[in-house]
């Protein structure tokens, strides 16, 4: 009864969805306040309808009611909790419902917390977020329908993908989405401004929390899926330039892009068209990222579906949302006329060649992502494109990026002084410099590659506490003046400096890792590094849904014991699939990463072990991002309405 009702739920959703798209659209071009006000009701049912639906899938998840098709193909009974739970996204239609009900959220939250934005723009907004929530729900309702009954359910299920029963896998989509669908109120903002004919500073600091909200999701999501791949699926690596990683670290180049290039609009209202194409691409980046997710265009092992027709679907709703945008900013191109002026050195400039490098990134991956497909198509040939072209062809862009940023954080509005700009940094250029000269010096007969991520990484976090410290003054209590510096401020020199830890880890870890492979009989030591390892043996263990393999390995340092570690091959007997558990030994500078492979003729065991010197700084990287954007949200000056003018009391300053 409850998934009947779920099915129904969707359904009104729908039909709530396709009133808010017309109704409020035509009120605004008529300026009928009756009809515009209709958005507001409308956008907080259809959340609560598709709210509704996805709690009565979730329900069928936990209950394992198997008389669902959904269910009994992406669940078992003996699965534990957690996984019954996120097996309700862990699939193609689920997921789908779980994109449609976020989209629904950020346009009730959009309704609610929109007070302050004008009514005609409100309405405009509202209609397009819903226009796009109309196309996913016929998407799912008449290609994905995730209510479908068996005539005859089976007495088990055939469970969930074995790679997706994992903590780090179970979060990572619902932040991937908040992130991906996020930028969908950044496209409904621009969007909004181009069909009114009017781009100003207001409309900048309106768009610029969405889109802080969907980078900051997208960094923690992108972040959980690196962490899953590095632990879970025992090659040793974090990142291997996937497609469907691709398909996630575009949007976010992008959303990185759009968010600077918004702080141009606000304070100066310059760089109004390409802030405009960037709110487009951003968002259609991400409907891509869904293409190539669910189209079975390109093999992944994160892909959902294989399925020709749903790619279809999802590549007209591309079309139709990214090329009927493109085509309205191109006959909007004159009420995009910059206003403010800025010269060659300045903030603005920095900003700009920020946003240029992050968007031909962007391009390049694209490019490396679809080369095969294109190859195929064109000239009948099969390539396959690996992380050498990505890292070769990307990584310049990065370092460039990296040595802009402090310097362009710092330069004022309108005209500065590099010089001026360059002096106060010099204490940040030596200690880089100072820290990079002691890598080289430290590390013997290996590539410059750590001693240059080190000096890049370094240059990055110390200009933006030098960034920080600068603005407290020169004279004075400056760390009172620290401390109350906007919490703005702060979430930027924050993830500034979180993307240089990034850097630096991700360099240090590529150059300074060591590897090793071998067989190993039980009982047998073997070193690694300063380390020594000792496999006590190996046991079968039964598991919640699956049995496994499990290794003992001993990890010592000088004779001192400092962990064991129980690396596992896992056999899930439903779904008749292996997985590799690595056993990671985690500190603050370096992970011990154990894999215990197939057993040999003779007894013996191949194990792999790397020494990855400071990987877990590559995610705390990420989290300091992300909690930079927190940081900045939280700011008051960063709401919805912040554009709007408040009224005052006579007498009374405004703020």
């Amino acid at each position: 009864m409850i998934t009947e009702l779920g099915h129904f739920a969707l359904i009104l959703a729908f039909l709530t969805a396709i009133v808010q798209m017309v109704v409020p659209l035509v009120g605004a071009h008529r300026r009928w306040s009756g009809w515009m006000a209709v958005a507001e009701p409308a956008a907080g049912m259809q959340f609560l309808l598709t709210a509704f639906a996805f709690g009565a899938l979730t329900w069928a998840f936990v209950t394992s009611d198997f008389s669902l098709q959904l269910v009994a193909m992406n669940s078992h009974s003996a699965k534990p909790m957690l996984y019954k739970i996120t097996g309700t996204w862990g699939n193609h239609e689920g997921s789908m419902l779980l994109w449609v009900l976020i989209v629904a959220l950020f346009g009730a939250l959009a309704a609610w917390f929109g007070g302050g934005l004008p009514p005609t723009l409100k309405a405009r907004v509202l209609a397009v977020q819903a226009a796009i929530a109309v196309a996913f729900f016929a998407f799912i309702l008449f290609t994905s329908n995730p209510f479908l009954r068996l005539a005859v359910p089976p007495f088990d299920g055939n469970d969930l993908n074995p790679l997706l029963q994992d903590p780090g896998l179970a979060f990572h989509p619902p932040f991937l989405y908040l992130g991906y669908v996020g930028l969908s109120m950044a496209f409904s903002f621009a969007v909004a401004a181009l069909i009114e004919g009017r781009v100003d500073a207001a409309w900048g600091r309106w768009v610029r929390p969405w889109t802080l909200a969907a980078w900051m999701f997208l960094t923690v999501g992108i972040a959980l899926g690196s962490w899953w791949a590095y632990y879970e699926l025992g090659w040793g690596g974090f990142w291997f330039w996937d497609p469907v990683e691709n398909a996630s670290f575009m949007p976010w180049l992008l959303a990185a892009a759009l968010l600077h290039s918004a702080i141009v609009v606000e304070k100066r209202e310059s760089l109004k068209s390409w802030t405009m194409l960037l709110a487009i691409l951003a968002f259609g980046f991400s409907l891509i990222g869904t293409f190539i997710v669910r189209s079975g265009l390109l093999t992944s092992v994160h892909a959902f579906a294989n399925d020709p027709e749903r790619g279809l679907f999802i590549l007209i709703i591309l079309a139709v949302f990214v090329g009927g945008a493109l085509t309205l900013f191109a006959m909007r191109a004159s009420a995009l006329e910059a206003r403010g002026v800025f010269a060659m050195v300045s903030r603005e400039s920095a900003i700009l060649a920020n946003n240029v490098l992050l968007a031909v990134g962007c391009f390049v991956v694209f490019i490396g992502t679809l080369w095969p497909v294109i190859a195929e198509m064109a000239f009948g040939r099969k390539l396959s494109v690996g992380p050498p072209f990505f890292e070769t062809a990307f990584t310049p862009f990065m370092v460039l990026i990296g040595l802009i940023l402090p310097l362009g954080a710092m330069l004022p509005w309108k005209r500065g002084k590099l010089g001026r700009v360059a002096r106060q940094l010099r204490p940040a250029a030596a200690l880089a410099v100072a820290l990079a000269a002691l890598a080289w010096a430290m590390q013997t007969g290996r590539s410059a590659l750590g001693a240059v991520g080190l000096l890049i990484g370094a240059w990055v976090v110390f200009g933006a506490l030098t960034d920080l410290w600068v603005r407290t003054g020169r004279v004075g209590d400056r760390i009172g003046r620290l401390r109350r510096l906007p919490r703005a401020d702060w979430g930027k020199a924050v993830a500034h400096m979180g993307l240089g830890v990034t850097i630096f880890a991700i360099a240090g870890l590529m150059a300074w890792e060591t590897e090793d492979i071998r067989v190993v009989r039980i009982g047998e030591s073997y070193d690694v590094g300063v380390y020594t390892l000792t496999l006590d043996g190996v046991k079968q263990v039964q598991g919640p849904n699956y049995v496994s393999t499990m290794g003992m390995v001993r990890l010592e340092r000088d004779g001192r014991p400092v962990a064991m570690l129980h690396p596992e091959k896992r056999d899930y007997p439903v779904a008749r699939m292996p997985t590799t558990e690595a056993a990671i030994d985690y500190r603050f500078l370096r992970d011990v990463y154990v894999v215990l492979g197939d057993i040999q003729n003779d007894g013996s065991w191949t194990m792999r072990t790397y020494i990855k010197p400071f990987a877990n700084w590559i995610w705390g990287g990420a989290i300091l991002m992300a909690l930079g954007g927190l940081l900045s949200l939280t700011d008051r000056r960063f709401r919805v309405a912040a554009g709007a003018r408040k009224v005052t009391p006579a007498g009374v300053p405004a703020e």
